[in-house]
């Protein structure tokens, strides 16, 4: 009796199959929209490569080499402000206006797979926007200093880079109210582009200690260092174990903030 009636429930759906339908409908929506995804997260560094890189060299202002100060800051900050943005922003309107977030909390997924699966599709989102650069830095630039046996290194920095990215965007989404984000945001971003180390070498702040200090305490400072080790070892740069390191406490550290914080704003 007992075979019967299991045999005629209704088989439980897979965690595995739920998260992979949540994600490929995120990542099918994305490909709808790929020419305004792609605007959106390369535009504006596009125009700080252009500008700095190209612009003020040509005119006399910068030297050539400072291109390769340049590029690599540049790829980490599109990574990881693209996974940063993909996860905020969603969030706040989720919870808030749309409350689009219950639908998905009405899958046979536990709460914290739930945000999981918002981080993967943040990174996969800034792994596609750094790839972009490279193409798009070799056509501004005229030139690209980087050979394949340096992809496996750049891929495991954009990678820790961009969740990092993601775990920080994922905690601003869930503990800022939505009448504060717009403030959130404009107090969080801009020191966040301007102490990432993008536009020079952490090295190079021993004379500015106190900014040396500042930078250090900002996640974009050691994706941006880790990848200059890799695309120009001849500029000072941290080496790749302590970004790794530095790496990897962040996404503890936002990670287990992050998760908390979804887990809050969903049971509430």
């Amino acid at each position: 009796m007992s075979l019967v009636a299991d045999v005629g429930a209704p088989a439980t759906p897979s965690v595995a199959r739920a998260f992979r339908a949540l994600l490929w409908r995120d990542v099918f929506v994305t490909g709808r929209e790929l020419v305004p995804f792609l605007l959106q997260v390369v535009l504006q560094p596009v125009f700080l490569l252009f500008v700095f890189g190209k612009v003020l060299v040509e005119l006399g202002f910068a030297t050539s080499e400072y291109s390769d100060v340049l590029l690599p800051g540049v790829i980490a900050l599109t990574a990881f402000l693209t996974a940063l943005q993909t996860t905020a922003f969603p969030l706040v309107i989720d919870f808030s206006f749309t409350k689009e977030i219950e639908d998905r909390l009405l899958a046979p997924l536990p709460t914290h797979l739930v945000a999981v699966e918002k981080i993967v599709f943040s990174l996969l989102r800034a792994l596609v926007a750094a790839v972009v650069m490279f193409p798009i830095s070799l056509w501004v630039l005229g030139s690209l200093p980087v050979g394949w046996s340096d992809v496996p290194v750049l891929v495991v920095f954009l990678v820790l880079g961009s969740l990092v990215g993601a775990c920080v965007g994922m905690t601003i989404g869930t503990f800022v109210t939505p009448n504060r984000i717009n403030v959130v945001f404009a107090v969080v971003l801009t020191p966040l582009l301007f102490t990432g180390s993008t536009q020079f070498p952490w090295q190079s702040l021993d004379t500015l200690r106190w900014f040396q200090v500042v930078c250090a305490i900002n996640p974009l400072t050691y994706v941006s260092e880790a990848l200059r080790a890799q695309m120009a070892p001849d500029v000072p740069h941290l080496p790749l174990w302590i970004c790794a390191l530095a790496l990897l406490g962040f996404l503890a550290v936002f990670g287990i903030a992050s998760l908390i914080g979804f887990r809050r704003r969903a049971l509430d």
